[in-house]
């Protein structure tokens, strides 16, 4: 980084931590966020504890029809669930379907999927990558009965229908002879999505006759599946598309929930790398979702949806749906959009978090094809993050040189601002300083500005490249020399024990990567501070900024991705060559000579430099009336003392 990109980054810094100072809370505004958090951790027991209270219910009404004899059995059934009192009583059972990339078991009580597996992947112990199993997943249908009874689909037993196969299967929940309700799931061939469908035979008479839709309630836990917990939760987000709109999701930082209004074309689960997504055809309707953090163990965040889905009571119609299980891959996800149109795009590839904005339209348009394309013929992704950042360093060289060049013209004129230092001296003589040093740099055709636009332009591929290391599951247990895993931080020292301050903010560990950016981030200030140095006088304690900007970076730094901070150290030591290039390529006395030659030309001033011009003169007609009232004043007063 030059000097202008290192002020540009302490700037940003300043105005975060001015901000967070002015707007951090009073008292006042701890206290009632503390009695605000109390009373929804009151909430939440009293939740847990009606949920509770609910199971042991379940658990006493169970124990209490089994006591009974089967006719009174069978009666009190037929009483509470109508046609489905055949389907309350069975016993526990899966059926697993798999193809090439996932397997899902299927369960009779329910009939859910309650497990699903993908056989690529393993997570970061090594062992299967299981996206959820009945432990931490729930999902089921809420179901009005003729004689105004709800009944749960969750709470049914359903049977597998003769004539599955690995791929395809339906399971039944009777309801009297003739009357079922179905579910059917088909796992397509060597793909992620397993179409559902439910459908209906017979349930005029069983359900209520106003029944036009089913209460979906999907609940699921997200399960660590990298290392680094911490950075992991930071991805770890429920999204949701709106139908003919974009893409949206809840806070990734703290508790969060969200009442629709509008139709839901999808809601997706998202762990940093893999996702399980639920599409509708028709859309969700009332959806109601909801977000929460876990602060401890293997479980991150746990997420809650309940919605509405069209049902055609009458059977003629069944309600498709389709589940996702499988990873964040920009193409792969955005491929599932190349047969569909308008509202019927899913947008799928919005789960991977590259930026907004400009940000992601530099990721999706220019960053990923060129890493799929390395992709294609280096095996390496090491080697491959190398050669990336060769080709936008040399993308970026003309900005970069130019950068370079408006601070060489700075410099070879610091001679010639010490002079002017040093013939206005003191700050009542800064106003004339600053419009000498400013017509010196006019007329030499150097502009301490010059060198910003540069660094403003590189900014769009730097930010893009800072999202798209730690979403890339390319990276995911790839190693390279000692990182192990590019897609999480390469740890060469470790320890156990909570360290205030340090553990929440700064891991426990240190990333040796993130370690060799940080001295070569230094390295690269210092040299590159004695070569833009210009004369002119700088703020107090802007040096140490300088240098300490780097330390926070390590910090910050430190949980990210290997591969990311190998990028930032090659790009550095990169940034290093280029500048010794241009020291050593750039004749400097022939560059103060065709300065000195500019100066020697009729002036021709831009807009800038007349606006800003006409500034100083306001200023300085404003310092000029001040210092006649003050003398004024004073004259005012001595003849006062005199009377």
């Amino acid at each position: 980084m030059d000097k202008n990109t290192i002020i540009g980054f302490i700037l940003i810094g300043v105005v975060l931590v001015a901000f967070s100072w002015f707007n951090r809370p009073t008292p006042e505004q701890i206290e009632a966020q503390r009695h605000y958090q109390d009373s929804i951790a009151r909430v939440e027991q009293e939740r847990q504890m009606a949920i509770q209270e609910e199971e042991n219910q379940k658990m006493r009404e169970a124990r209490e029809l089994a006591s009974l004899p089967d006719s009174a059995r069978a009666e009190r059934l037929r009483q509470d669930f109508g046609g489905f009192a055949e389907a309350m009583v069975g016993t526990e059972g899966y059926t697993t379907l798999e193809n090439e990339l996932v397997e899902i078991r299927v369960s009779n009580k329910g009939g859910r999927v309650s497990y699903a597996r993908l056989k690529e992947y393993d997570n970061y112990a090594g062992d299967p990558l299981v996206l959820f199993d009945e432990s931490t997943s729930a999902l089921g249908f809420s179901l009005i009965t003729a004689n105004n009874q709800m009944v749960k689909t969750s709470d049914l037993y359903f049977e597998p229908v003769e004539g599955h196969t690995p791929t395809s299967l339906t399971m039944r929940a009777k309801a009297g002879e003739g009357r079922h309700l179905d579910f059917t799931y088909t796992l397509r061939p060597d793909d992620y999505m397993v179409d559902f469908q439910i459908k209906g035979t017979g349930l005029n008479g069983v359900l209520a006759p106003t029944t036009e839709a089913l209460t979906l309630d999907w609940i699921q836990d997200i399960r660590q599946q990298e290392k680094g917990r911490s950075f992991e939760d930071r991805y770890v987000t429920l999204n949701y598309k709106i139908v003919g709109d974009d893409v949206d999701y809840l806070s990734e930082t703290s508790n969060d929930d969200e009442q629709m209004k509008e139709s839901l074309k999808w809601i997706g689960y998202k762990d940093m790398f893999f996702s399980t997504v639920l599409i509708a055809k028709e859309g969700f309707d009332e959806a109601n979702l909801e977000s929460k953090r876990l602060a401890s163990g293997e479980l991150l965040k746990s997420f809650r949806s309940t919605a509405q889905v069209p049902f055609d009571l009458r059977g003629q119609t069944p309600t498709d749906l389709t589940y996702y299980f499988g990873p964040n891959k920009f193409a792969l996800l955005k491929d599932y959009d190349d047969e569909l149109s308008g509202d019927e795009k899913l947008n799928l590839e919005k789960l991977v978090p590259l930026g907004w904005g400009l940000f992601r339209w530099v990721n999706q348009y220019f960053v990923i094809p060129l890493f799929d394309f390395l992709g294609k013929f280096i095996s390496n992704y090491g080697v491959l993050i190398f050669i990336l950042t060769l080709i936008v360093k040399i993308i970026l060289f003309p900005l970069t040189r130019k950068s370079y060049l408006s601070s060489a013209k700075m410099r070879v004129l610091r001679p010639q601002v010490e002079e002017i230092n040093a013939k206005y001296p003191g700050q009542e003589q800064a106003l004339e300083r600053q419009k000498a040093v400013m017509e010196l740099y006019s007329r030499a055709g150097a502009s301490p500005m010059s060198g910003c636009l540069p660094m403003l332009l590189q900014m769009p591929i730097l930010i893009a490249l800072f999202m798209f290391f730690p979403s890339a599951i390319e990276l995911r247990h790839e190693s390279f020399l000692w990182a192990n895993d590019l897609s999480t931080y390469d740890a060469i020292i470790s320890w156990d024990a909570n360290i205030p301050l340090i553990t929440p903010y700064f891991g426990n560990h240190v990333s040796l990567f993130c370690l060799l950016m940080t001295i070569t981030n230094i390295v690269y200030t210092k040299y590159n501070m004695d070569m833009t140095d210009t004369g002119q006088q700088q703020m107090p304690g802007m040096k140490a900024m300088m240098y300490m900007m780097p330390v926070l970076f390590m910090v910050f730094f430190n949980q990210y991705a290997s591969g990311l901070t190998y990028y930032y150290f090659i790009s550095m030591l990169m940034s290093i060559a280029q500048t010794l290039i241009f020291r050593y390529t750039i004749d400097e006395e022939k560059l103060l000579a065709k300065l000195e030659a500019n100066k020697r030309k009729p002036l021709k001033k831009s807009g800038f430099m007349k606006r800003l011009e006409e500034a100083q003169r306001i200023q300085e007609e404003q310092l000029r009336k001040q210092q006649e009232q003050r003398e004024q004043m004073k004259r005012q007063r001595e003849e006062k003392k005199k009377r």
